[in-house]
């Protein structure tokens, strides 16, 4: 029987199932996103710049940070823990458990990423400006919230296993964006400070699997693990991607259910009301108000090589590899999915937003590159949104075929997105 909630006790419940929702998470970021253009660009733009230069935190534990720094190495670490947890439960459970089922979105993630570099570097070699080559991984990341929030709202009517395909594309490529983060964007690691971050994660992981996994016992080491990754010189939202990924994805000593479906659960709630909001609220605001506003940002190669990498680099590589795997391997899409349901998905792994604005505070030291690059990032995104949307809802309109995978076997029923 389950217990009898309280009004308050079911409003929180209510709260919180909104906020796991894919759409809450996309219009908060969006309006976040907005506001930070909005308060950079007025006539109070440099209370908002002094704002993010604040600084906070302890100076005896080398935290007093800047407010955007701790938005982007504290609050982020959150949102990445949330995707490590999600990335454990299909490694062991989910899309990525069967080789052959995970292999073709898992290869289109890669070329996802490969074409998008191979652009930026293009453009900005042919540009005549070589000093920007740090940030080439900027536009190879997809942002999780946006990409399924759009695909929740214009998907509506289209195979679930579209869904399932996108959060595989975009959760493997979310994996290689931290990889990328922690071999390229790691200036100097301090190893006693490394060993200290593996002893606090080998701990979490012990005791998340025990039965004192409590959060009172849990939160307090994910601090000291996040603290010691911080000191490292290792990104510290590194720390929240291994401590997810620690978390046990089958039920333990007779649970109702697995240990990572409840700390999404309770995790992502948090995520999408404060982490990603603040953080993209402390990344969007560029200004295009002071100095030779949005002609000198767009003069930067930068800007250019970003935008095309995320809405063309990603359409072909994602459209690319899946094209010639599927054509030239044994390897097929899964039922119900065909390669013109790729299109609009495409560009959907061109929403870079979240992952990409964190790599473009890591990629260079001069403003004038940031803010073009940053600039690029929304321009891109948007673009990539909104060319995807009106397909998405023209691709749910059209009839589909009894083997839309062209595997040679009719396609299992599928549900829908939506219902």
């Amino acid at each position: 029987m389950e217990p009898t909630r309280t009004p308050t006790g079911a409003r929180r419940a209510r709260i919180a199932q909104a906020l796991r929702l894919e759409t809450t998470s996309g219009v908060l970021l969006l309006v976040a996103a907005a506001a930070a253009l909005i308060w950079a660009n007025s006539p109070w733009r440099e209370s908002y710049a002094s704002l993010m230069e604040l600084r906070v935190g302890p100076a005896a534990l080398h935290l007093d940070l800047s407010v955007a720094a701790w938005a982007a190495d504290g609050l982020l670490a959150v949102f990445f823990y949330v995707v490590g947890v999600e990335l454990k439960h299909e490694i062991v459970a989910g899309s990525l458990r069967d080789p052959k089922r995970a292999a073709v979105p898992v290869l289109a993630a890669i070329g996802g990423m490969a074409l998008p570099a191979v652009v930026y570097v293009s453009v900005v070699l042919v540009a005549g400006d070589p000093a920007a080559l740090s940030g080439w991984a900027i536009p190879a990341a997809t942002d999780i919230a946006f990409a399924l929030a759009v695909l929740a709202i214009f998907g509506r009517g289209l195979p679930v296993g579209l869904r399932t395909f996108l959060l595989t594309l975009a959760v493997v490529d979310d994996l290689l964006a931290i990889v990328v983060i922690a071999v390229f964007y790691t200036a100097a690691v301090q190893l006693f400070a490394l060993l200290g971050a593996a002893l606090a994660v080998t701990a979490f992981a012990l005791l998340v699997r025990s039965r004192f996994s409590t959060p009172w016992v849990l939160i307090p080491i994910a601090l000291v693990a996040w603290w010691l990754m911080h000191e490292s010189g290792v990104h510290a939202t590194i720390a929240g991607v291994v401590l997810g990924a620690t978390v046990p994805a089958e039920r333990l000593y007779g649970e109702r259910e697995s240990r990572t479906h409840r700390h999404e659960a309770a995790v992502r709630p948090w995520s999408t009301a404060i982490a990603l909001p603040v953080f993209a609220f402390c990344s969007a605001g560029v200004s295009v108000a002071d100095g030779g506003g949005f002609a000198e940002l767009a003069a930067q190669p930068v800007l250019l090589a970003v935008a095309a990498g995320l809405v063309l680099g990603k359409l072909l590589g994602v459209l690319g590899v899946t094209a010639i795997v599927t054509r030239l391997t044994p390897l097929r899409l899964p039922d119900g999915i065909g390669i013109r349901d790729l299109v609009p998905v495409a560009l959907l792994t061109g929403i870079g937003f979240t992952v990409s604005l964190l790599i473009t505070e890591l990629s260079f030291d001069d403003a004038a590159r940031t803010d073009a690059a940053k600039l690029a990032v929304l321009m891109g995104s948007g673009i990539a949104a909104l060319l995807a949307a009106p397909l998405l809802r023209w691709d749910a309109r059209r009839a589909r075929s009894i083997d839309e995978n062209a595997d040679g076997i009719p396609d299992s029923q599928q549900a829908r997105i939506g219902d």
